[in-house]
């Protein structure tokens, strides 16, 4: 599964949750001081400060640092132990020391007695035995009686073989009926069968042994906590013996997006149609029917749809049979499916059209609602291109006989990686040759590479339990960029997956991030695995280590990888254990690579460099206390693939490796050198501080900036704008460094250093120094005000100039520089004036309707248009053109309408709020909404998932005052937004 928001721009995050001992709602404990002007005028032009060396702290602070004070309540607490004026102690009082004794005598008493009872638990009766008092551990089913389970994940005495599946969904009363058969083995002599179920009305279920003829009945309990039943058998279930469950059911069509759901569209003739659609990933195949769902209880599946005669139906295997049942209802039989998991079976009833094409024996089809069947014939051919390239790569067939790829009318995720039916948003999969941009030809092609990824990675081998998400997704997400490099190197996906690197690293470094392999049990925790820690930093580990252990080494492990786990599950290392197959004990990649899974963050190495003798040391990058107050963990020791090139040999040939599996070391080259630069591309998932050559590299770049390849150019912007978000560098610095932008044509370092200038801009606006404001835009003007001057208002040049020409227009017009304004409002006056008839150029629109939305009159133009569109990417940035109006009426309007979904789709929800949030009118509205609407909106999205995670952050992420952020931490305490800390990006 790829969420749709990993691809949208992210807001600056600030960490709210603080080290383990300090609470996030005591405020002398997290204080956000006040930013120095003196430090602000610093870099920004004529003002230079008097002294040369920099406030490191006060950098720091202007770049979005909390700091953590003393806490004056601590302070207090201590006043037992009063300090003496010759600096002692005094010495506690007769009768402070009495109490203090017979306090602990009580307690240690108390704590002895109940120790020594004799194997006792109490409850309201009194004392139970031990041999009559274990069933007291289990919790209470719906119908009051003991429920003979207490845990969420599934007991291990009983695994599912193969499920007979029949649905009969009713999309005039938007309800379904169904009945399974689930052929189970026992593996320890059991009376219970304990299995998943959500919202499911259970009205039958009867148990028959693999010799018996006669279905029996069984006694029926309920947890709905964890989301459990349990089927007690009249007799005792041996082990080794199969038996089929046999149960019927009904349940209402999901008004979620979870579950077998319902979505409702207009079709060509305006006329309301219905949909239904499944989306099970990670825990809601339990809500369409009763089985055992976790990722490692794989089985076969046998599945039969009832439906109208004028519908059509989709799962995952090809149509074997459609039958008559009654007038105007058939049945169709699928194919019993290959062994998987339940979270990867899915089934669409719709009306749909499609077109196809026969790869390597697989039937590759492209289905969409009828009005948009014009607009599928790219996917097809990506989809094609990239099914070839991966059984190529992995020397493994795709197993499976076809191939569907959905476009779903109403979709909260990016896509969906059902095995053979591949789900989307159609925004990422229907391209419209006339309003579909570079970056949406992007987009499409990232989510059709990720989800196909996944056909291996994912579903022929699977994560055995939601820790190691990673496995599945960060590898898809790897996939997914190698393979747009290979098959489609003219999108330049490289710089994309910089960008998120970058993106994953700001989150990567508060004290709420957490490992890539995570403990995780409730639901809400798993959950909040979905983010960009398991995605995007999965898949930088996964390229640091492609890079170290060179390409060919890495793909034989993969396919080592993927032919010892085929239909089975995998841990983190099984896949580390793969690769040593290949490297044969020439290095220890377990070793290396747990220090990457196990640890959260990522390491800051510094660099000195003295004659021929480099220094490297390591530490962990924290953006946390003040700079004096500096210690490194040394809990955190990373085994880092350094790379490295010098002005001895060209960037292209010449990178150097060293293995840094200690805090420091020293790298002796053959000769002294120029320069030397390290994380060659940014490979590697690591900081780097060059302490004094610092000022070597500056001048490298303004003498001959292409000496360094465009990535290490945007990598050195980054870091060293990083460093002093830290205070370990100054700001000053970093704008010297980025004086050489005037002279920069490559796509990577100019949105990089926009990146950091605008995060510095919106800081200094939200605190209402609008004077440092200005100076900080005029700074980016004369930076990039010429690149900016030198876009035309067309679609011409590589996907590369376009995707930069739409960040750079788009950036001039939000903040009404260069006459981007007026070039715009021109053009979509035109546009109005022919009633929309007149074609916009597709990289530019964006910006065009953003402008043409501040007027009230193109503003309801725009809705008018946005409710007759057929082009999905059309609406997209209409949608987005119409939030950012600065009208507080209708941003809520947009709001109320996406949440109740009815003439603007729930799907829109996240970016309507994102872009709401961003302006200094909208923001306020954006957080009240949210709070007031709490409750509807876990409804609708999941408590824990990565639209609720995304839509948090948005809204709050105009914040900059310590109000603000004990309004923050009241609400999250108050309304539980997150059941845990690590999913607090805010």
């Amino acid at each position: 599964m790829i969420e749709n928001s990993m691809f949208e721009e992210e807001p600056d995050v600030v960490d709210l949750a603080k080290e383990p001992c300090l609470h996030p709602l005591e405020p002398d404990e997290v204080e956000y001081e006040p930013r120095s002007s003196r430090l602000l005028v610093r870099g920004l032009g004529e003002h230079e400060m008097d002294d040369d060396e920099e406030d490191y702290e006060s950098s720091a602070k202007l770049l979005g640092m909390s700091f953590m004070n003393r806490s004056s309540s601590l302070q207090n607490n201590m006043s037992a132990y009063r300090q003496n004026p010759n600096g002692s102690c005094s010495v506690p009082s007769t009768r402070t020391l009495v109490v203090c004794t017979v306090a602990f005598v009580i307690a240690f008493s108390l704590i002895i007695v109940i120790y020594l009872l004799p194997k006792c638990t109490f409850t309201k009766e009194g004392c139970h035995k031990k041999n009559h008092t274990m069933e007291l551990i289990y919790p209470l089913a719906t119908n009051g009686k003991l429920f003979p389970w207490a845990k969420i994940r599934l007991p291990p005495d009983v695994v599912p073989l193969h499920y007979d599946l029949v649905l009969q969904p009713n999309l005039t009363t938007l309800k379904f009926t169904g009945s399974v058969k689930i052929v189970v083995n026992i593996l320890h002599v059991t009376r219970k069968i304990v299995l998943h179920s959500s919202g499911l009305n259970i009205t039958k279920a009867t148990i028959t042994s693999a010799q018996g003829q006669q279905a029996k009945p069984v006694e029926f309990l309920e947890y709905p906590l964890h989301d459990q039943i349990a089927l007690i058998a009249p007799e005792a279930l041996l082990a080794g013996q199969n038996y089929t469950v046999d149960m019927e059911y009904s349940s209402n069509l999901s008004d979620t997006y979870y579950g077998f759901y319902k979505i409702s569209y207009k079709d060509e003739n305006s006329k309301q149609r219905w949909f239904a659609a499944t989306q099970f990933e990670p825990l809601a195949a339990r809500s369409a029917f009763p089985c055992f769902d976790e990722p490692a209880l794989k089985a076969t599946f046998l599945i039969k749809i009832k439906r109208d005669e004028k519908l059509s139906t989709l799962s995952n295997m090809p149509k074997k049979a459609t039958t008559p049942v009654t007038n105007g209802i058939v049945q169709d039989e699928f194919f019993v499916s290959l062994k998987m998991s339940t979270y990867l079976l899915a089934f669409v009833v719709a009306d749909l059209k499609n077109i196809s094409r026969e790869t390597n024996g697989t039937l590759v089809s492209v289905y969409a609602i009828p009005q948009h069947l014009n607009q599928v014939g790219y996917a097809l051919d990506t989809a094609v291109k990239l099914l070839e390239f991966y059984q190529k790569y992995f020397f493994m067939k795709y197993p499976l006989e076809k191939l569907d790829l959905v476009a779903i009318p109403d979709f909260q995720s990016g896509a969906m990686e059902n095995w053979g039916l591949i789900t989307f948003r159609e925004t990422t999969l229907l391209f419209d040759n006339s309003t579909s941009s570079a970056r949406d030809k992007k987009l499409i092609t990232a989510v059709i590479a990720h989800e196909l990824a996944h056909q291996w990675f994912g579903n022929l081998v699977t994560m055995e339990w939601w820790n190691d998400l990673w496995l599945n997704e960060g590898f898809a997400t790897f996939m997914e960029y190698f393979a747009m490099e290979e098959v489609f190197p003219e999108l330049r996906s490289d710089e994309d997956f910089l960008t998120l690197i970058f993106k994953a690293m700001i989150k990567d470094a508060l004290n709420s991030s957490h490992p890539v392999s995570s403990s995780v049990q409730s639901s809400e925790q798993i959950e909040e695995m979905f983010d960009a820690l398991s995605y995007i930093k999965g898949a930088s580990l996964l390229l640091m280590l492609k890079h170290y252990l060179t390409k060919d080494v890495f793909q034989a492990g993969i396919e080592v990888y993927l032919r010892n786990h085929s239909y089975g599950t995998a841990q983190s290392d099984d896949l580390w254990d793969s690769m040593n197959e290949i490297t044969s004990g020439t290095l220890d990649v377990k070793k290396m690579m747990k220090t990457w899974i196990v640890h959260k963050g990522f390491p800051l190495v510094t660099v000195v460099r003295k004659g021929k003798n480099i220094s490297v040391q390591q530490e962990k990058f924290l953006y946390r206390v003040e700079p004096e107050n500096w210690t490194s963990d040394a809990s955190y020791l990373w085994h880092i693939p350094l790379t490295y090139i010098t002005n001895r040999c060209n960037f292209t040939h010449c990178t150097n490796a060293y293995l840094l599996d200690q805090k420091s070391a020293v790298i002796e080259l053959p000769e002294e050198v120029e320069w030397i630069k390290f994380n060659v591309d940014m490979n590697g998932y690591y900081v780097v501080h060059y302490a004094e050559d610092w000022k070597t590299l500056i001048d490298l770049l303004k003498k001959n900036h292409t000496a360094l390849s465009p990535k290490d150019r945007a990598n050195l912007i980054n870091n060293i704008f990083n460093l002093a978000r830290l205070g370990r560098e100054s700001l000053e610095k970093a704008f010297e460094l980025i004086d050489y932008l005037n002279k920069e044509n490559s796509t990577a370092p100019l949105t990089q250093a926009l990146f950091q200038l605008s995060f510095i801009y919106s800081l200094v606006d939200k605190k209402g120094e609008q004077q440092l404001a200005a100076r900080v835009m005029h700074r980016i003007e004369h930076l990039l005000g010429d690149k900016m001057d030198q876009q035309h208002w067309t679609d011409d040049g590589t996907l590369s100039e376009r995707e930069l020409r739409s960040t750079l227009l788009a950036f001039a017009c939000t903040h009404d520089i260069r006459n981007c304004r007026t070039t715009a409002a021109r053009m979509f006056e035109t546009w109005m004036e022919s009633n929309g008839t007149v074609s916009l150029p597709s990289d530019v629109m964006k910006a065009i309707f953003a402008v043409g939305a501040k007027s009230d009159d193109g503003w309801e133009f725009l809705l008018k248009m946005y409710f007759s569109s057929v082009s999905e990417a059309e609406k997209s940035k209409m949608i987005e053109a119409l939030a950012s109006t600065e009208d507080a009426r209708k941003l809520i309007w947009l709001m109320q309408n996406s949440l109740e979904g009815e003439i603007i789709r729930s799907q829109e929800l996240s970016h309507i709020i994102s872009t709401v949030s961003q302006s200094l009118p909208g923001y306020l509205l954006a957080w009240d909404f949210v709070k007031e609407n709490w409750e509807k909106l876990t409804r609708k999205f999941h408590l824990g998932s990565y639209t609720i995670q995304n839509i948090i952050t948005w809204s709050t992420s105009q914040f900059a005052t310590k109000a603000h952020l004990l309004e923050v931490g009241g609400t999250i305490y108050q309304k539980g937004l997150f059941s845990s800390a690590n999913a607090v990006f805010i």
